[in-house]
């Protein structure tokens, strides 16, 4: 069995992922880390550092090798998903101002 240590950048020990082969992508290495801390999918994304060289590992089908040891890092969920909700944000204050102004048209009491 071949295993890769990994550490969160706010821990002090590292765990480790275990696996058949020479190395593992990492795609595979993130679902694995998400699995072990029971990481809910698609509120962050993982960035995984080489502890030793300081790389950033960016590309899914990146392999890293066996016995490696690597930094986690959780960061923000990419533009395309934080457009989506910037548009949703957009949408809820377009439809807090429609309502605005029928209250204020109606002269009714009530405000937002």
């Amino acid at each position: 069995m071949s295993c890769i240590h990994y550490k969160f950048k706010s821990s002090l020990d590292y765990n480790s992922v275990t696996f058949d082969g020479l190395h593992l992508s990492l795609s595979d290495l993130k679902k694995a880390i998400s699995q072990q801390k029971r990481l809910k999918p698609g509120e962050f994304d993982l960035e995984i550092t080489n502890a030793q060289t300081g790389d950033v590992y960016k590309k899914g089908d990146e392999l890293i090798a066996k016995n490696t040891s690597v930094i986690v890092s959780r960061v923000p969920v990419t533009r395309t998903a934080a457009s989506s909700t910037q548009k949703s944000w957009e949408a809820f204050k377009q439809e807090c101002a429609k309502v605005v102004r029928v209250s204020v048209v109606t002269c009714c009491p009530f405000i937002l």
